[in-house]
Parts: C-alpha cells; sequence; structure tokens
C-alpha cells in the first residue's frame, strides 16, 4: 500500500515533496515527468508513481497523504 516507517518529524517534512510529486503525476506530460526525474533518479520509481499512483488519485485535489503514528 505505499507505506514508509520514519521518525513524525522526518514524515512531516516530506509530506510537502511527496504532494508535489503526486501532484506532477496527475498531470502525467512529458515536462512533468522530466520534472520529477531531476528529483527522482530511480526510474522505475517515476514509472510507477506515472502508471498506478498518478492515476489512482486522478480525481482527488490533495492530501494524498497520511501520518500515522504507531507505537
Amino acid at each position: 500500500h505505499g507505506k514508509i516507517t520514519t521518525t513524525e518529524a522526518k514524515a512531516r517534512r516530506l509530506r510537502p515533496y511527496a504532494e508535489r510529486l503526486v501532484t506532477k503525476a496527475k498531470k502525467g506530460d512529458l515536462h512533468n515527468r522530466r520534472q520529477v526525474l531531476q528529483v527522482i533518479t530511480d526510474k522505475s520509481v517515476v514509472h510507477t508513481l506515472f502508471t498506478e499512483i498518478g492515476p489512482r488519485y486522478e480525481n482527488r485535489p490533495g492530501g494524498y497523504t497520511r501520518i500515522t503514528k504507531i507505537g
């Protein structure tokens, strides 16, 4: 389900970056793909972002990530 386990402080710092990347993946054009490739250099991760995650949130206007405290 695309979960990451990290500290709460790191999660809060990374949330805006993740939100922007998913928004670019929703648009799905070549320009946005190249912008994401500048941030994430792993092409397989970018491919997953644009083919699976972007279309999943196509109709949602934001709020793609959730921070859940464990323990």
